[in-house]
């Protein structure tokens, strides 16, 4: 649905009475567009000196952008890069990040500042851990404070993995383009050297089979729609009684629907003995899948908390034994759920969804060590306020609220779900295992 606030504040007069009266001014986000530049815009890298701030120059440069040193006054960037991996003190932050507070002035609007960092650790001296955790307090009161549609987000590059790994030039190329449209505020943390770089970054999925649950509509709908625009073979499930619309899906990207009960016992073993009879193998699976039943504790039915932990986390967590379990599933395999930022923060009325939700992080981190062997990961994507069917049926003052409570002030939608999703499940995610990655905006709920 469209968001007809941005459409009034859009025109002349609507923006200026916006304006005088202090209401939020959202901007449209800048999308991917397949063939599209990664940005639009010189690249300034800054920071202290260090093989990684090379390392990112020469990504860059291999993607044919424009890379800068230095900023020109006055002209206008289309990104930042800023390294702050070599930080070894509170004190070593204060030059950088003046520099990068006068330039962004001159970043355009849908620009992107990306941050690459070290995560602070235990065995750290503590001015080192104090000037990496600085870092963290750094972006995220960044992000609060960009404008026109850009964001601020981070690399966090674990250890000793190097800033060339495929995973780090994967989040960087993810988090300046319109992929990320609705990724604000958070770090992607890179754990290791696995992955491999796509031969074509327009088809990164090419020659892969991915199955997404409760795909008929909505979210689910729009990840099989971007998994095939990316490459992929498409198994869409859902139940029986969406099987008209799943079939409408299945058309669409080409794929194969298979109408399925995710909590029977056996529905793994079906996923994948119908991924391999009609597509010759299963590679990605996105547990989409998922329903509210929403109603306060005191108030709450048994079937009702039961159904839903049955739904959004027991099935995935019973499929992926199946999978984990079979030899077809051993080819850099990628398991993807859909966590949310209720199972973070938790939310009233929702103490069922959100106990599924947050289930959902602890199955990924879980999960993501007994795939290393075959070069698998398991992440999980947390949707903020995101569009749909269902959020349209809330009362109009309520989804008003809702929508403005983040960095960007707006709704996200389901391509903005799908994109991270089709991140996660690529060749160059590979050293990213375990992780949440939240797509909302920077909500204050759950930031």
């Amino acid at each position: 649905m469209s968001d007809k606030y941005i459409d009034l504040i859009s025109s002349g007069a609507g923006k200026n009475i916006a304006k005088r009266l202090g209401l939020p001014q959202p901007a449209r986000l800048r999308r991917y567009l397949p063939g599209a530049p990664v940005i639009d815009g010189p690249v300034l890298v800054t920071g202290p000196a260090s093989d990684a701030g090379d390392a990112v120059r020469t990504t860059l440069l291999d993607w044919r952008l424009d890379v800068r040193r230095h900023a020109a006054p006055g002209e206008k960037l289309g990104a930042i890069v800023v390294d702050f991996t070599s930080v070894a003190h509170p004190a070593d932050l204060t030059e950088t990040s003046i520099t990068v507070g006068g330039a962004l002035r001159d970043l355009k609007s849908g620009g992107r500042i990306v941050v690459l960092t070290r995560p602070s650790c235990a065995g750290d001296d503590a001015p080192v851990a104090a000037a990496r955790q600085g870092v963290d307090g750094w972006l995220r009161s960044l992000a609060h404070e960009m404008r026109g549609g850009s964001t601020a987000n981070g690399i966090a590059i674990s250890g000793d993995v190097p800033a060339s790994a495929p995973s780090v030039s994967g989040a960087l190329r993810f988090l300046l383009s319109g992929r990320s449209a609705f990724v604000d505020g958070q770090f992607i943390h890179v754990t290791s050297n696995a992955g491999s770089l796509p031969e074509d970054w327009e088809l990164p999925l090419a020659g892969r089979v991915a199955v997404v649950t409760g795909a008929a509509r909505g979210i689910g709908a729009e990840v099989a729609r971007v998994l095939a625009r990316d490459g992929a073979s498409l198994v869409v499930v859902d139940v029986p009684a969406a099987g008209e619309a799943l079939s409408k899906v299945a058309n669409t990207v080409g794929g194969t629907a298979l109408q399925l009960d995710i909590t029977s016992e056996d529905a793994g073993q079906r996923i994948i003995d119908h991924a391999v009879a009609r597509h010759g193998g299963i590679d990605i699976v996105v547990h989409n899948a998922g329903i509210t039943r929403d109603r306060l504790l005191a108030n709450m039915a048994e079937d009702r908390f039961a159904s839903v932990v049955a739904v959004n986390v027991a099935a995935p967590l019973t499929i992926n034994e199946a999978l984990l379990a079979s030899d077809k599933f051993t080819n850099a395999p990628r398991i993807v759920g859909l966590a949310s930022t209720s199972g973070i923060a938790g939310n009233r009325g929702q103490t069922n969804y959100a106990t599924s939700k947050a289930g959902v992080i602890g199955m990924v981190r879980a999960t993501a060590p007994r795939m290393e062997s075959v070069g698998g990961t398991a992440n999980a994507v947390a949707p903020g306020f995101i569009d749909t069917e269902m959020t349209a049926r809330m009362p109009f003052a309520t989804r008003e609220v809702a929508r403005r409570l983040n960095s960007l002030q707006q709704a996200g939608l389901p391509v903005d779900v799908a994109e991270t999703i089709a991140f996660l499940s690529s060749p160059q995610a590979g050293g990213v295992r375990g992780d949440v990655i939240r797509v909302c905006g920077q909500n204050l709920v759950g930031a």
